[in-house]
């Protein structure tokens, strides 16, 4: 049976959602989740909001969904340990630090990975339940086949996005909001520069990363025929009356095993929308066609959410059934037991009824006191009677009755289930060197390796695996330069056969070791020193030691930290930042310039080679990027520049990165002969990145 899970950003659409067919609902409480923006929940309110949702039947997910900092991971074990005791469903995560720790601290406790893990494979699913997930939210990029061919080999089960705003972004790898005004998308609180202008190599001002809304009510029979567990709906920003409508329609739909009529697709709409909906990636299918703007004509919603509160403000919509089984014998206490649809039964018992001294009572009567369950989430739908004949019982025993036995049952519905909770482990251990870090460089282009940079000696070069054929790695074998295969963030099932051939070539040509940047990438560099990458965004000490239990060789720490919190992590493994560079915005399904120019041309082809700019409404040009499998990487406008700072030399880091993309080779050995302190040259224009500035 598919679980329909609806937002609850507060208590209002949390009981919209509820009141209108929801399986589920997923909330945040506190200031640790992804919708830091939403009104959320108090810890104070977390319990009431448990008892609310199961005394009705449905379940409650807590979202943590963010990225922590080793001060943060404190407050957030409180916050396991208090849904544990509240009996809360599961707990979104997304930082590894913090699954390790629930998986210690609350063990019982069922632990969902994000869609921000960025698991979009079948070896992500896997290593996520190697890891304790019981389900994984995977990537709304995915294909219907694609999602198909995880369902039917997944050991743990599968949630799917099926409606409302789709990121431009890959989840968990945009760094837009944060590195232009310090807002992280991986800490909930997305300021949407996707939804600003842009233009694409000087053209027309549009919109070219503000995508549709998902809409995939059509293919439900499909969703629940590969067997997707659980169907989540987004908008825990929206308003209630939203969630209301968009709910009712998704629980009747699932519900009835059918499609959307052509009058419930225009009320979707009406709810919200941007220039309609896309079901593009579910197809297969990229472009222009999934873009669009909510606009000022785009309908009136307002008789439609009137009527949406109306209804659920009555809380009367969601009923739960109950059988009644009445005894009511000469001589013995009344008795009345309540039954729900999952067999918990609570018993009631009153005064030994009395012969009746003029009318008695009569089965009829009965069974209208017990049917009179106003005001109560209950809903009579057997009563059983055993009564003897000429007894009196007063009306206000039976209520009194009745009332007894529904408390009870309300009880044992809303009774957290039996725990264990344990201790928190010892935090990590992990030393810093006390030597300045190796430079290490990663390139984009073939022609910038050249023997004047390797002379420079730098630690590792990080080589793009889709482009190893342009690398000639031959000419410095031997030299004492490690030659590291970098495999893409994004890389799906379909797209496996190729990269595993362009790693076997990779390591062919020199490359000795591999870096990963998700978590389905371990069995594939399996056999190989192994480097983690920024995109596995390790912010705290504890994801350092799970990177350490992984057996990788050294980790690339998120450039969302400061410097205070880079010296501060314990290092687990060898530590390596990115301290030049354009560092990536975005990382896109949609390739930017097969939107703007029409191309088709394949992976890296054809005018995919050619030098592509975004530019904003300000004028901030922020180079494009091709990647493997016909995506696009957004580059920040401006270069990360540290060459003239002493602190990233002394926070502990092993390694630090200069990240070149754009640059020509001269420039290469210009900036890495900078960094040795050979020459003195600084940009015309350069950013600290978060360095400095850390983020919200």
């Amino acid at each position: 049976m598919i679980e329909l899970l609806s937002p609850a950003g507060h208590w209002e659409a949390m009981a919209a959602a509820v009141q209108n067919g929801a399986d589920a609902v997923y909330l945040g409480c506190g200031g640790l989740n992804a919708r830091r923006g939403a009104k959320n929940f108090t810890q104070d309110e977390l319990p009431a909001a448990v008892q609310y949702c199961h005394l009705r039947g449905v379940r409650l997910y807590l979202t943590l969904n963010t990225l922590l900092s080793d001060r943060e991971l404190p407050e957030a074990e409180r916050m396991l340990r208090l849904a544990s005791q509240c009996g809360v469903d599961g707990v979104i995560v997304q930082d590894w630090g913090l699954a390790a720790l629930a998986r210690h601290v609350t063990p019982d406790l069922p632990l969902h990975g994000s869609t921000q893990m960025t698991v979009h494979s079948l070896a992500g699913v896997e290593a996520a339940a190697r890891l304790g997930m019981r389900c994984v939210v995977l990537g709304r990029e995915l294909s219907g086949e694609d999602i198909r061919y995880i369902c039917e080999r997944s050991p743990i089960a599968i949630e799917a996005f099926a409606h409302g705003a789709l990121c431009m972004c890959w989840s968990g790898q945009c760094a837009m909001s944060a590195l232009i005004g310090t807002r992280s998308g991986n800490r909930g609180l997305c300021a949407q520069p996707c939804r600003l202008p842009y233009r694409m190599d000087g053209g027309k001002t549009g919109y070219p990363l503000s995508l549709k809304d998902a809409c995939l009510a059509s293919h439900l029979p499909e969703l629940r025929e590969m067997g997707v567990s659980i169907l989540k709906l987004e908008g825990r920003m929206k308003r209630p009356e939203y969630v209301a409508v968009v709910t009712r329609i998704y629980a009747a739909l699932l519900k009835e095993n059918r499609r959307p009529t052509g009058e419930e697709l225009r009320t979707l709409a009406l709810a919200f929308s941007r220039d309609g909906f896309t079901d593009g990636y579910w197809r297969g299918e990229t472009g222009p066609d999934m873009f669009g703007i909510r606009r000022e004509d785009a309908g009136d919603p307002s008789d439609l959410f009137r009527e949406a509160k109306a209804a659920y403000d009555r809380e009367d919509l969601r009923t739960v059934p109950v059988c009644f089984s009445a005894e009511i014998r000469a001589g013995a206490p009344a008795r009345l037991s309540a039954c729900d649809q999952e067999g918990r039964t609570a018993a009631a018992e009153g005064p030994v009824p009395e012969p009746a001294r003029t009318r008695p009572l009569t089965e009829e009567e009965l069974r209208l006191r017990l049917a009179k369950t106003g005001g109560t989430v209950f809903r009579p739908e057997a009563i059983g009677i055993r009564l003897d004949s000429g007894l009196s019982l007063p009306a206000s025993a039976v209520n009194a009755l009745r009332r007894e036995a529904l408390d009870r049952l309300s009880a044992l519905r809303t009774a957290p289930p039996e725990r264990q909770e344990r201790p928190a482990p010892l935090p990590p251990e992990g030393e810093s060197p006390c030597t300045p870090p190796r430079l290490t460089i990663s390139l984009a282009r073939g022609e910038q390796l050249t023997r004047e940079l390797v002379a420079l000696a730098p630690a590792v070069v990080y080589l793009p695996v889709e482009r190893i054929a342009d690398f000639q790695l031959e000419p410095y074998l031997g030299q004492g330069v490690e030659f590291c295969a970098a495999l893409p963030r994004i890389c799906k099932d379909s797209e496996l056969p190729e990269l595993k051939c362009l790693l076997e070539e990779a390591s062919a040509r020199g490359c000795t070791s591999v870096s990963i940047q998700n978590l389905g990438q371990l069995a594939m560099a399996k056999g190989r020193p192994i480097r983690g990458d920024f995109g596995l965004n390790v912010t705290n000490s504890r994801s350092l030691a799970q990177l350490q239990a992984w057996g990788l060789e050294s980790g690339a720490l998120s450039f969302e930290l400061r410097f205070e919190q880079i010296r501060d992590l314990a290092k687990a493994v060898p530590c390596e930042a990115v301290v030049y560079g354009r560092l990536p915005l975005m990382v896109t399904e949609n390739c930017l310039v097969a939107n703007s120019l029409g191309c088709r041309a394949g992976n890296l082809q054809g005018p995919c080679r050619a030098p592509h700019v975004l530019t904003d409404r300000k004028g901030e040009v922020f180079p494009v990027c091709s990647l493997f499998g016909c995506r696009s990487e957004i580059e920040n406008s401006k270069l990360l520049f540290l060459a003239d700072k002493e602190d990233y030399r002394r926070c502990g880091l092993t390694y630090a990165r200069l990240r070149f993309t754009t640059e020509r080779p001269e420039e290469c050995v210009r900036v890495m002969e900078r960094y040795l302190g050979k020459n003195g040259d600084m940009p015309a224009q350069y950013t600290r990145g978060l360095f400095y500035r850390g983020v919200e």
